[in-house]
C-alpha cells in the first residue's frame, strides 16, 4: 500500500467520524418542531458530550479495517460528495432568484429616473457570464491541447449546457412559468459549473504535462493547485452550509408556522342560571366560537400598538402577541426569550443531513476524488 493511499484512508477516517456523528445526530433530532421538545437541547447544546462523541468515533475508526475505508471513499463518499455539488446547484440558483427579486423590487421603489439596482443587476449577471467565457477560453488554452481527449470532453460538454440553460432561461414557456426567471440564473450556474470544471482539470495528472501545466510534480513539493482547491472547496462548503440554513430560517413561517388553537371551544354546561347559559342558549352546547383577543390594557399590548402606529413593526405582531411571554413568565426565565419557542428556524435534522455530505465533500477534495 503506498504512502498516498495511506493518506487518504486516514482522511476518511476522520471525516468518516464527522458524518457519522452527524448521522446520529440528525437521527436523534427527527421531529423536533420547537425548543419545547426535550431533545432540542442536543442541537443548542451539550456541546461537551458530542465534541468527546466524536473524539470517540475518531478514536473508534483508527481500529476498522482499511478495505471498508477504500470501499467507503470510491463510493458512499463520491456519492456523498455529488449529491453535496447537487445541492449546491439549487442553493446557488435559489441565492440568484433571491438577488435577482431583490434586484428587481428595489429597481422598481426607486425614485423616478434611478436605474442603479437596473444597473447593478445586468452588471452582475454581465460578470457571471463573462467569468465563465474566460475561465472556458482559459482551460481551451492551457489544458485541451492536442491528445488531452478527456479534458477537451469535459470543457466542450460543460459549455454546451451553459448554452441549453442559458437558452431555457429565456424560453417564453420559462418565462410564462416563471415571469422573474433570466440570466442571472442561468449565469450563476454556468460561473459555478465552469470553475467545477477548472478544479477537475487542475486536478487531472492523467495526461501528463501537456494536458495539466500548472500541476506540481516535484517529491517532495507542495502542490499549490490542489492547496487552491481545497481552500475554495472548504470557503463553499461553509458558504453552502450557513446559506442553506439561514435560507431555511427565512422561510420559517412557511417551513413551521405557529400553531394556534382553532375551532369551537365547548364550556362546561351547568344548571340554566349559568352565565353562559340564556334563553337563546337553553338547551344547546354552550360554545364559544371566536379566540380570545389579546389583553389590551398590558403595557406589551400597548408598546407594541404604538410600534405599530409608527410603522417600526408590522400589524400582524399584535396578532402574535399571545406567544410572547407575560412579565411573570419573564421574571420567571430571565431575560433571555427563547425566539423557537412557538417553531424552530430551520430543521435541525436536514441541518446535519447537509453536514454529513459536507463532509463527504471535504474528504473527496482532501484525496484528490
Amino acid at each position: 500500500m503506498t504512502a498516498l493511499i495511506k493518506r487518504s484512508i486516514k482522511v476518511h477516517r476522520i471525516c468518516f467520524a464527522l458524518a457519522l456523528l452527524h448521522a446520529i445526530l440528525s437521527l436523534l433530532l427527527i421531529g423536533v418542531k420547537d425548543t419545547k421538545t426535550p431533545r432540542a437541547a442536543i442541537q443548542n447544546g451539550w456541546w461537551g458530550p458530542k465534541v468527546l462523541l466524536w473524539l470517540v468515533l475518531v478514536v473508534t475508526s483508527f481500529f476498522i479495517p482499511n478495505g471498508f475505508f477504500i470501499f467507503w471513499g470510491n463510493y458512499i463518499s463520491l456519492i456523498g460528495a455529488t449529491l453535496f455539488i447537487i445541492l449546491g446547484l439549487v442553493l446557488l440558483v435559489d441565492f440568484a432568484h433571491s438577488w435577482s427579486e431583490t434586484c428587481l423590487e428595489n429597481w422598481e421603489n426607486s425614485p423616478e429616473g434611478s436605474n442603479l439596482w437596473q444597473w447593478i443587476l445586468i452588471g452582475s449577471t454581465f460578470a457571471l457570464y463573462a467569468a465563465a467565457i474566460t475561465l472556458t477560453g482559459i482551460m481551451y488554452g492551457f489544458f485541451a491541447s492536442h491528445g488531452c481527449t478527456l479534458n477537451q470532453f469535459f470543457i466542450s460538454f460543460n459549455l454546451a449546457l451553459c448554452i441549453v440553460i442559458t437558452g431555457l432561461a429565456i424560453h417564453p414557456a420559462i418565462q410564462e412559468a416563471n415571469p422573474r426567471s433570466g440570466l442571472a440564473q442561468s449565469g450563476m450556474v454556468a460561473a459555478y459549473c465552469t470553475y467545477l470544471i477548472v478544479s477537475a482539470v487542475g486536478n487531472n495528472t492523467s495526461g501528463g504535462e501537456q494536458c495539466n501545466p500548472i500541476h506540481n510534480r516535484k517529491p517532495g513539493s507542495v502542490d499549490t493547485t490542489q492547496r487552491s482547491t481545497v481552500i475554495l472547496g472548504a470557503i463553499f462548503t461553509f458558504l453552502a452550509i450557513a446559506y442553506s440554513t439561514s435560507r431555511a430560517a427565512t422561510q420559517s413561517r412557511a417551513l413551521v408556522g405557529k400553531k394556534k388553537r382553532t375551532g369551537h371551544i365547548a364550556l362546561p354546561s351547568g344548571d340554566g342560571d349559568s352565565a353562559f347559559e340564556t334563553s337563546s342558549t337553553r338547551g344547546h352546547h354552550n360554545l364559544v366560537t371566536t379566540q380570545p383577543g389579546p389583553k389590551k390594557d398590558t403595557p406589551r399590548y400597548q408598546a407594541l400598538l404604538a410600534a405599530v402606529e409608527a410603522g417600526a413593526i408590522p400589524a400582524s405582531a399584535l396578532d402574535e402577541e399571545d406567544d410572547v411571554l407575560s412579565d411573570d413568565e419573564v421574571a420567571a426565565v430571565g431575560e433571555d426569550n427563547d425566539d423557537e419557542r412557538s417553531g424552530t428556524k430551520y430543521n435541525y435534522a436536514w441541518f446535519h443531513v447537509i453536514f454529513i455530505m459536507g463532509a463527504m465533500y471535504v474528504a473527496e477534495l482532501l484525496t484528490d476524488w
